[in-house]
């Protein structure tokens, strides 16, 4: 079974992924900080992590930027949904090889899971 862990503050909006997730076939770990994130990744070597930007703690670029540092992290898969219009960010995208970028108000959970599939089937 494949993993993901579901980096998310909005606790309606985790629950709703990872319930869906979780029906496709996927074993998901929720962590609502990006500290918390970054401990879980290193521990557990997820197969995809889908990331929020906006988090407490550690925001998700500083969580992208420890995971691309450590030569044990470098490679994971990363997918970003974010209330933040991804043109802002095309630069920061590029540079830590984001697999996809979704903006949270303009994509629907099938989007993600089609993304989620794509990357780790």
């Amino acid at each position: 079974m494949k993993k993901i862990l579901l980096v998310e503050d909005d606790e309606f909006i985790a629950d709703i992924y990872a319930n869906y997730l979780k029906r496709e076939g996927y074993k998901v770990d929720i962590a609502r900080d990006g500290q918390v994130a970054l401990e879980k990744a290193r521990d557990n070597y997820p197969d995809l992590i889908i990331l929020d930007i906006l988090l407490p703690k550690m925001d998700g670029w500083e969580v992208l930027k420890a995971l691309r540092d450590d030569p044990k992290t470098e490679n994971f898969k990363v997918i970003i949904t974010s209330n933040n219009n991804p043109q802002s960010y095309a630069e920061d995208v590029t540079h830590f090889k984001v697999m996809e970028y979704f903006l949270k108000s303009e994509t629907t959970i099938e989007e993600i899971v089609h993304a989620v599939k794509e990357a780790i089937g």
